[in-house]
């Protein structure tokens, strides 16, 4: 189960994963944000908030994962982790070679941080 919703106001999609991630989630997901920048253009940015990495459910939705990262990265700005999990502290530093937004990790009680740092205009 995942919570995928989009602030219009600002252009910040906001994921909060609630156990493994499926398919499903993916396909969903990418149908609300193609949605969002088919009208509206490019997301400012995404918070992904989740205390630790909660895994894929199989390998479909691995794939599904990087799939979406890939038709996706280019139409977002900035992404910000908010979590505690030393894993995804490392994310930034991996993912610097592979989608053209900028990533950033922030702890999980700094969520309004993040949507700050969104915010802030990017280079």
């Amino acid at each position: 189960m995942t919570d995928f919703t989009i602030d219009e106001k600002n252009a910040i999609a906001t994921f909060k994963p609630k156990g493994a991630l499926s398919e499903a989630y993916f396909q969903e997901a990418g149908q609300k944000a193609d949605a969002f920048i088919a009208e509206n253009g490019d997301l400012t940015g995404l918070i992904i908030m989740t205390p630790h990495f909660p895994g894929w459910e199989n390998l479909g939705s691995m794939i599904s994962h990087f799939r979406f990262v890939k038709d996706h990265h280019k139409h977002i700005k900035k992404v910000a982790f908010v979590t505690d999990s030393t894993l995804l502290e490392l994310v930034p530093t991996l993912t610097g070679h592979f989608v053209s937004a900028q990533v950033k990790t922030f702890g999980l009680d700094e969520e309004d941080r993040a949507r700050s740092w969104i915010l802030e205009s990017c280079p």
